[in-house]
């Protein structure tokens, strides 16, 4: 899978205010792994939120979902996620759309929204949608707000599950980055949303 994932093109001109940062490869392949054996992703409804160039949503369609639909507010990015689910093979709905207009169920949301460094707590939106849609969320933030989004989540009746640190390789990409490359300590939680 991670080889797959590796051949996807990246969104050739990012743009720093909704923090389009790519998911490596490696790490998008081990949560669709993760995701798999904990039997979210085979005959489930998938939601990739902020897709990107889609490799969330494209891992899912490979490992068994029986349906993806992948949504970002950047038709660029969008364009760019449909060419890299075509070249692979993925069976994936592409819309752009704001993730706040979504209304439908999914059983399993997969999300590597921004982390707010731009834009504070952007990710909520994301995050507050997914609770409100999905059964179970698999989500990314930076680690720095790890208590801040774990509160936030229990106080919306969502059960953490799992959690797994990360350290996402982020390349200079825009005029403020100081550095070739940064490594940013993220965390990826699985939620379980309380459902009625």
């Amino acid at each position: 899978m991670e080889r797959i994932l590796e051949t996807l093109e990246p969104i050739a001109v990012p743009k720093s205010d909704v923090e389009q940062y790519a998911t490596p490869a490696g790490v998008a392949a081990e949560v669709g792994y993760l995701a798999l054996a904990r039997h979210d992703l085979v005959g489930r409804r998938v939601l990739d939120a902020g897709t990107g160039n889609g490799i969330l949503a494209i891992a899912a369609s490979l490992l068994g979902a029986s349906s993806v639909v992948g949504v970002d507010l950047d038709p660029d990015a969008v364009d760019v996620a449909r060419r890299n689910g075509r070249k692979v093979g993925a069976d994936v709905t592409w819309r752009v759309m704001d993730v706040r207009a979504l209304r439908e169920p999914f059983d399993t949301i997969l999300m590597n929204p921004p982390f707010g460094s731009q834009r504070k707590h952007a990710d909520l939106p994301f995050l507050e949608r997914g609770l409100e849609l999905g059964r179970v969320l698999y989500t990314f933030h930076n680690a720095k707000s790890e208590r801040f989004i774990a509160r936030r989540i229990e106080s919306r009746g969502g059960r953490i599950t799992d959690r797994i640190e990360y350290s996402f390789p982020i390349p200079r990409t825009f005029r403020f980055h100081r550095k070739d490359v940064a490594r940013i300590p993220v965390v990826l939680f699985r939620v379980e949303a309380a459902k009625e």
